[in-house]
């Protein structure tokens, strides 16, 4: 391992910046600076540590907010000037609140609303529910409905899942359109659940949904042998 950190270009004083994102969903969370021991510090703990600057300090992420960043995984890029680094982030990574520090618009192009699942403003709101869904999987609450399904398994999960699946096929036999809106929410929002209880992500479905962006449904069948 002292070999491989060799390999990392400090600057001048002696500091890397490392950008941190989310393992799961690939979201940026926020990009702070390393030194050496930061970095050893991160590697034995697990934990992200940075370096101030400002208070010439080593410190670790979520040390007294309890937001802390578990390490899944570090990277440097070509030049090895810079680190990469995929977390687990506990809680929110941003001191104003938000889950990534990188929540303001700057500019985007008038082309930029080609299309693409990850970036729609649905998938914007499904990833923030499913960042929740895992903070209560990984901190426990005693009055959180999330934490309860979890803590029951996941034939609870399952049993949720049909049962809001059959309210939707009542709110659409009704021709009720807030009921199928609300049930449809529900039935969603426990999909995520069981998503978070396997591991997988919204990501995962929207990669296989890209897949299947401009192929024809039946011909896609057809050739999985599925058509009757």
């Amino acid at each position: 391992m002292e070999e491989l950190i060799q390999q990392v270009k400090f600057n001048k004083r002696g500091l890397v910046p490392a950008i941190i994102q989310d393992h799961r969903t690939l979201t940026v969370l926020m990009m702070a600076y390393m030194n050496e021991e930061a970095l050893k510090s991160t590697i034995k703990t697990g934990l992200t540590h940075f370096w101030s600057r400002s208070r010439e300090k080593l410190w670790q992420k979520g040390e007294t907010s309890g937001h802390i960043q578990k390490v899944k995984r570090i990277l440097y890029d070509c030049d090895a000037d810079t680190l990469l680094v995929l977390v687990e982030q506990i809680g929110v990574a941003c001191h104003t609140g938000n889950r990534s520090c990188f929540y303001r618009g700057l500019y985007e192009r008038d082309d930029a609303q080609d299309f693409n699942i990850e970036k729609s403003p649905l998938s914007g709101i499904l990833n923030k529910v499913y960042e929740v869904i895992i903070d209560r999987k990984n901190k426990p609450e005693e009055s959180s409905y999330v934490s309860s399904l979890y803590s029951s398994g996941v034939d609870k999960i399952l049993s949720k899942i049909t049962e809001e699946a059959g309210e939707l096929i009542i709110g659409s036999k009704n021709n009720n359109r807030d009921e199928i809106i609300y049930e449809a929410a529900d039935l969603w929002f426990h999909t995520l659940v069981l998503l978070g209880y396997h591991g997988l992500t919204p990501q995962d479905i929207y990669k296989e949904l890209e897949k299947r962006f401009g192929v024809s449904g039946l011909e896609k069948k057809k050739r999985e042998g599925k058509t009757k």
